[in-house]
């Protein structure tokens, strides 16, 4: 859908701009083959899809059909969400992010570069913002980057019925420290290095408030920010603006999710009280750090303080253990930093794992083969039904695959990855690994975010969120032990995540949507439902 941009003048005379929806007109009678069909163009396209070898060529090819043909592509999501997410968003996005320069057609999204600063001015609902600093497990991408939020709204409005008009995804151009993009020539974006963290905070305030000026109802996703940017300015906008850190909240709240079903497993099979758990993190950065504060509300919510659900945490970075006396680290680590070792350092992982003992084992690392034979071997020593996520992305950055987990822990692993993985038979029983992907989480939360009009994104619409998606497996889903829903059920889940956000939202006085407080929850759940948009032929 082609959107331009339209000047509008407020009430006290101040220019902005609109975005305008200008969906492709239907060709008039004779410019289309008399017995086209829209149902049977679906199929066709998903047979054209399937043609193509490269995962590549298949998101070049959904890129030109959704912007030649968004109903088609929407539907085509809809009716087959677990074939074309790992098209759309991780892992093929981060192939697209590195090529896009080189794959690029046409313009999708706005690029707010440095040079914009001073004369930042853009009706939209939802952005989803990233700088390319930190594009998954790649690096610095500068422009490139832009596929990540142009893959995330995609899934917005195929997960949640968003409406692709309300859209916008934003790249901002603030340079790029890549030498190989630097000396690209088809390199898209601005040939400087990054601007310096003052300059960047000014212009950060100024993209902030004239986005608020433009989109007074705008909800903004912050993606794929550097690790000490990306906690920057979560603090420094969330109680000013609706804002959210998909990396650090978004993330958080998925693995949540997922490690509030594995414990139930976990506990049950060794005959322990799920407050038990103890948690080790390989990789301390902002999504990591991001898990384990939320993860922290599993442990209160069984009973615990703060302070005791901190001390169930263990972190591991490229040092080794963190903890106290080790010296100076980076700001966002102190929190779960150890008190209670003082010897000398520690950084053997299997080492770490003997020393803490912990019933479940997280990876944010993006070191490919952290979790070997070895280490899930000591898991599995330690616990019956131990609990092993490898959460980095793509899946060629993934600490250990499921058929991994699964050998070296002879059948007992509760797995869950970032990176999707099939299921596996193993010894006559068929084994369902877990994806803790986003997806779950923020189309949903977002959803109920821009419904309820919420002011600010709190910490208990995101616990909200991570809880209504714990409680959404079927009694089926159950059996078959499976820590996840199944994806192809996300629309059904998202009015679920977004009815608990808006009473979230209620409770702690953020709604802006008044009429929504009267109605009963089979009411709100019906009235989410009603608002989700539909692809139309």
């Amino acid at each position: 859908m082609t959107r331009v941009l339209i000047p509008v003048w407020s009430a006290d005379g101040v220019q902005k701009l609109k975005v305008s929806p200008q969906p492709l007109s239907k060709p008039p009678r004779g410019m289309t083959p008399p017995a086209l069909n829209s149902s049977l163009h679906v199929v066709r396209c998903l047979a054209q899809l399937r043609s193509k070898d490269k995962n590549i060529e298949k998101y070049i090819y959904l890129s030109q059909l959704k912007q030649a043909d968004e109903n088609t592509f929407y539907q085509l999501c809809i009716e087959n969400l677990s074939e074309i997410t790992p098209l759309i968003y991780t892992p093929t996005v981060g192939d697209a992010c590195l090529q896009y320069s080189h794959i690029y057609r046409r313009a999708e999204g706005i690029f707010i570069s440095i040079e914009d600063k001073g004369n930042i001015r853009e009706e939209a609902r939802i952005s989803v913002v990233t700088d390319g600093s930190r594009i998954l497990g790649l690096g610095d991408l500068g422009v490139n980057g832009m596929p990540i939020s142009i893959g995330k709204l995609s899934l917005y409005i195929a997960g949640a019925g968003i409406r692709p008009s309300s859209t916008i995804p934003i790249c901002l151009d603030l340079g790029t420290n890549n030498e190989k993009f630097l000396d690209d020539p088809l390199y898209l974006g601005l040939r400087r290095k990054r601007v310096s963290d003052g300059e960047m905070s000014e212009f950060m305030e100024e993209f902030m408030k004239e986005m608020r000026a433009a989109f007074p109802k705008l909800l903004v996703q912050f993606e794929d920010f550097s690790t000490e940017h990306a906690f920057e300015y979560l603090r420094a906008f969330r109680k000013r603006y609706p804002v959210f850190n998909d990396d650090i909240q978004g993330t958080g709240a998925v693995i949540l999710s997922g490690f509030v079903n594995a414990a139930k497993l976990g506990s049950a099979a060794a005959g322990t009280p799920l407050s038990d758990q103890r948690i080790l993190f390989l990789g301390a950065g902002s999504a990591g750090v991001g898990v384990a504060m939320q993860l922290m509300s599993f442990f209160t919510l069984n009973g615990m303080s703060a302070e005791e659900a901190r001390r169930r945490v263990w972190f591991v970075d490229s040092q080794g253990l963190i903890y106290d006396t080790r010296g100076p680290m980076a700001e966002h680590k102190k929190f779960f930093s150890r008190n209670d070792y003082t010897g000398p350092p520690m950084k053997n992982l299997l080492d770490i794992i003997n020393y803490v003992r912990p019933t479940a084992l997280l990876g944010l690392s993006t070191i490919k083969g952290a979790f070997n034979k070895e280490v899930i071997e000591a898991m599995a020593g330690l616990n019956v039904r131990p609990i092993i996520f490898p959460l980095s992305n793509p899946v060629k950055l993934s600490e250990c695959t499921f058929d991994e987990a699964l050998e070296w822990s002879d059948g007992s692993v509760v797995f869950a990855s970032g990176s999707p993985f099939p299921q596996r038979s193993y010894k006559g029983k068929e084994h369902y690994p877990g994806q803790g992907n986003n997806m779950y989480i923020f189309p949903g939360m977002g959803l109920g975010a821009i419904l309820s009009r919420a002011s600010s994104v709190t910490d208990g619409m995101v616990e909200a969120a991570s809880l209504a998606l714990a409680d959404s497996l079927t009694e089926e889903e159950r059996a078959l032990e499976m820590t996840y829903p199944r994806i192809e059920r996300i629309r059904e889940i998202s009015v679920q995540i977004a009815s608990r956000v808006i009473r979230t939202a209620q409770k702690e006085g953020v709604d802006k949507s008044p009429d929504l407080r009267s109605k009963s929850d089979e009411a709100l759940l019906a009235f989410v439902k009603s608002k989700m948009w539909q692809p139309q032929f």
